[in-house]
């Protein structure tokens, strides 16, 4: 009967909404103010069991799973900790950890500035799988598998060493492991020299970022990338095939999403702090883009 009592109540806890989504930095990890982090994944959540609640982060995870149970939430995504894969946790995401104490396999935290301090610019951009609409996981196949284990030992005892010039090498063996990934997500390859097209909806999806809760039509986008409306609808479709507004309102439904599914603020509160004027345009907003009203999709989402 304890036992019974003592998984639901647990079960509740790992399901209670917030009411706010705490923010985790790569501080949870390390007080020494770096841009890279990485370690073992046996005993994570009892060294860091912020990581079992739901919680935004402002950095990169990759986790490499060799052997390990448990269940890994990102957004409203769940992904079984089976077979041998890299799961990919992405900045602004809301996840939540649960794995076993004996799991074996690696984690891997970066920031944008871990590349961009280097290079001036942030590469990650060229990584099809790092985009906010890619999928979360990649499985790996046994050979994968052993070659990632490799590198991984590698990499880990240069980082254990903190020698004065490690950054540079951490930085050159997470390249490797990301252009692996690449590979394995997009098999025909990249390229990495974006026509200036792409480089204008990465910069318009960059505002749309910042600005979506205030900024809902294209117009206004359009005025800060220097290009007409029209235009801007034009490349979005032959880039993406979504129109402008289209990308707006795919980024409001998902934090609205997330919202409603993570916190237990009112549809009111998340209507005003998605900046609509009242709930009932939120309410018909969120209907028309999927189909249910928030209060339905809390209801399901939490089942």
């Amino acid at each position: 009967m304890w036992l019974i009592l003592s998984f639901s109540i647990n079960h509740k806890i790992k399901k209670m909404q917030l009411s706010e989504i705490p923010v985790r930095g790569l501080g949870l990890f390390s007080d020494d103010n770096s841009h890279f982090w990485m370690d073992n994944l046996m005993n994570l959540l009892q060294r860091f069991p912020q990581l079992e609640y739901p919680h935004r982060q402002d950095f990169y995870m990759l986790l490499f799973i060799d052997d390990a149970e448990g269940e890994i939430s990102i957004d409203n995504q769940k992904i079984r900790m089976d077979n041998a894969k890299v799961i990919v946790i992405k900045p602004r995401c809301i996840s939540s950890i649960d794995i076993n104490s004996k799991a074996k396999g690696k984690i891997i935290c970066f920031t944008e500035d871990f590349f961009s301090l280097r290079y001036n610019n942030n590469i990650l951009d060229q990584f099809s799988f790092l985009h906010d609409t890619s999928k979360v996981f990649i499985r790996l196949s046994e050979e994968e598998k052993n070659k990632w284990m490799y590198l991984l030992e590698i990499f880990f005892k240069e980082f254990r060493l903190h020698r004065r010039e490690s950054v540079k090498v951490l930085r050159s063996y997470l390249n490797i492991l990301l252009f692996d990934l690449e590979c394995l997500y997009d098999p025909l390859g990249f390229v990495v020299n974006k026509s200036p097209k792409q480089q204008k909806i990465k910069e318009f999806e960059k505002l749309i970022e910042k600005d979506f809760k205030f900024k809902k039509m294209p117009a206004a986008y359009a005025d800060l990338l220097n290009v007409t409306p029209n235009y801007l609808n034009k490349i979005c479709k032959e880039v993406t095939n979504y129109t402008a507004g289209d990308l707006i309102r795919k980024r409001i439904v998902i934090e609205a999403q997330r919202l409603i599914h993570f916190t237990n603020y009112s549809i009111n509160e998340i209507a005003d702090q998605l900046g609509f004027e009242n709930a009932s345009y939120f309410v018909t907003f969120f209907k028309r883009q999927t189909n249910k009203t928030p209060e339905q999709f809390r209801r399901l989402s939490n089942q």
